[in-house]
C-alpha cells in the first residue's frame, strides 16, 4: 500500500472501503494514479464527467468565476445560476427556442439532493391532495439521504436505517401489470429512473414510460424521472425520457451536469408540480453557486457546440454492436441506451473483470455481481472504445470462476 492510501486508511471515514488507485491528475477520456500509470477511464467518476477529464472549457469556466464570485448565499441569486435555470428549462422540455411554457429549476449540490427536493414535493402534494402512498421500483437507486434511501431498494442500504419515510411500495420494474394494480387515487407520486443504473443498465421500455405517464394523469399522482445517471445527452437524447416523448411532473438531475463539479437541480414542470413548495419550505446553502453553475453552463455549451448528445446515441449503438459481435461464451447481453451500456455476464464474475481491466489499464464497473457497467466520458473516440473491446475478452477469461 502506498503512503497516500496508508494516510487516507488512517484518517477517512470507511464507507467506501480501501480506494483502488489514488488518482493525481487526469486529461480528456484518461487518468494517471500516483506511479504515473494512465488508464482509459470508461466509467467517467460513475457518469459525471461528461467532458473526460480537465475540460479546458470547463476549467476557464470555473476560473474565471473563481475570480468575480464564489458564493453569495440563498438570500441572493446571480447571473450563472439564472442563466443555469433558463439552460436547463431548455434541455430538459427540449425547447430549443423561445421560453419553456412553464417549469421552474432548484438548484442544489448532488443527485441525493435532487431527489430529496423531489420526494419533498411529493410528500407535500399528497398531504395538500389527502394521498399518503408512494410508489417506487425494484432494483431503483435514488440515493443515500434518509428521504432518497427511503425509495432505493436495496435491502443492504435500507435496513441498518430503519424505520424510514412511511408508505413506500414497491412495484417490480418494468411490469406494467404490477404497476397498474398498484394504482389508485391513493398515490402520491411514483419514482423511477428511465435507465436503472445501479440494477445493471436496464432501461425502462418507452411503452411503460407512457403508461406510467397515463396512469399517474388518471389518478392525480406527480411522475418523477430520475435522470441523474441518464440525462445530460448520455443516452443519446438530452433526457431518457425523452425517447419515450412524454413530460414527468418532476425530473432531476445531477452527476453530468457540471462537468465533474458538484451541481445537481430538480425540475418541477407541471403546474402541479411547481406549485407546492414555497418559500421557507426547502433550501440549501451552497446549491446553485455561482462556480458550479458556470461549469454547468459551459457544459451544455461543449455538448451543444460538439454535438454529443447524437454523437453519444450513435457511438453507443455502434459500441454495442462491437461488444455483441464478440459472441463471447461468457457474455450473455449487451444493453443500455447511448454512452451507459450494460455488459451481462453468464457468471458471477463482473468484480473480477474490474480488477483484472484495471491492471490493464481501463476503469470500468461492476453495478452488480454480473453486470459490467460502462459510462465513459462523452468525447470518448471509436479507437478508445475499441482498445477496450479488443481486450475485453482477455480479461472475461482470466475473470472466470472470480479467481487468477
Amino acid at each position: 500500500m502506498s503512503e497516500l492510501l496508508k494516510r487516507y486508511d488512517s484518517t477517512m471515514l470507511n464507507v467506501f472501503g480501501p480506494p483502488k488507485l489514488a488518482l493525481v491528475r487526469g486529461q480528456g477520456c484518461e487518468v494517471e494514479d500516483e506511479n504515473g500509470k494512465r488508464y482509459l477511464d470508461l466509467l467517467g467518476g460513475i457518469a459525471v464527467n461528461g467532458l473526460g477529464h480537465a475540460h479546458p472549457d470547463v476549467a476557464k469556466a470555473v476560473t474565471d468565476q473563481v475570480q468575480k464570485l464564489i458564493h453569495v448565499s440563498n438570500f441572493f441569486t446571480t447571473p450563472p445560476a439564472v442563466e443555469l435555470g433558463e439552460r436547463i428549462l431548455h434541455i430538459v422540455t427540449g425547447t430549443d427556442k423561445g421560453e419553456p411554457s412553464q417549469g421552474r429549476v432548484f438548484l442544489s449540490n448532488s443527485g441525493t439532493e435532487a431527489n430529496e427536493a423531489a420526494l419533498k414535493i411529493v410528500k407535500a402534494w399528497g398531504n395538500q391532495q389527502g394521498k399518503a402512498r408512494i410508489i417506487a421500483l425494484t432494483q431503483a437507486f435514488h440515493g443515500r439521504s434518509i428521504g432518497a434511501l427511503s425509495v432505493t431498494h436495496k435491502a443492504q442500504y435500507r435496513e441498518p436505517f430503519a424505520p424510514l419515510v412511511p408508505h413506500v411500495e414497491w412495484v417490480q420494474a418494468g411490469d406494467l401489470e404490477a404497476l397498474e394494480r398498484a394504482f389508485d387515487a391513493s398515490v402520491a407520486g411514483l419514482f423511477l429512473e428511465p435507465i436503472q443504473g445501479e440494477a445493471g443498465v436496464i432501461p425502462l421500455s418507452s411503452q411503460y414510460l407512457q403508461r406510467a405517464r397515463e396512469l399517474c394523469d388518471t389518478n392525480g399522482s406527480l411522475l418523477v424521472a430520475d435522470e441523474i445517471q441518464s440525462g445530460m445527452g448520455r443516452a443519446g437524447k438530452w433526457m431518457a425520457h425523452h425517447r419515450a416523448d412524454i413530460t414527468p411532473d418532476i425530473v432531476t438531475l445531477a452527476k453530468s451536469l457540471g462537468g465533474g463539479m458538484p451541481i445537481a437541480a430538480t425540475v418541477p414542470l407541471t403546474a402541479n408540480a411547481c406549485s407546492v413548495l414555497t418559500p421557507g419550505m426547502h433550501g440549501t446553502t451552497f446549491g446553485g453557486n455561482p462556480v458550479c453553475a458556470a461549469a454547468a453552463i459551459a457544459t451544455i455549451d461543449v455538448i451543444e457546440r460538439d454535438n454529443l448528445v447524437a454523437r453519444a446515441g450513435e457511438l453507443g449503438q455502434w459500441w454495442m454492436n462491437e461488444l455483441r459481435s464478440l459472441q463471447h461464451p461468457l457474455i450473455a447481453e449487451v444493453r443500455g441506451s447511448g454512452l451507459l451500456i450494460g455488459i451481462e455476464l453468464k457468471e458471477p464474475i463482473a468484480q473480477a473483470v474490474v480488477e483484472r481491466a484495471q491492471k490493464g489499464g481501463f476503469i470500468i464497473n461492476a453495478a452488480t455481481a454480473t453486470t459490467i457497467r460502462l459510462a465513459p466520458p462523452l468525447i470518448i473516440t471509436e479507437a478508445e472504445a475499441s482498445s477496450f473491446t479488443k481486450t475485453l475478452p482477455s480479461f472475461l477469461q482470466n475473470g472466470k470462476g472470480g479467481n487468477s
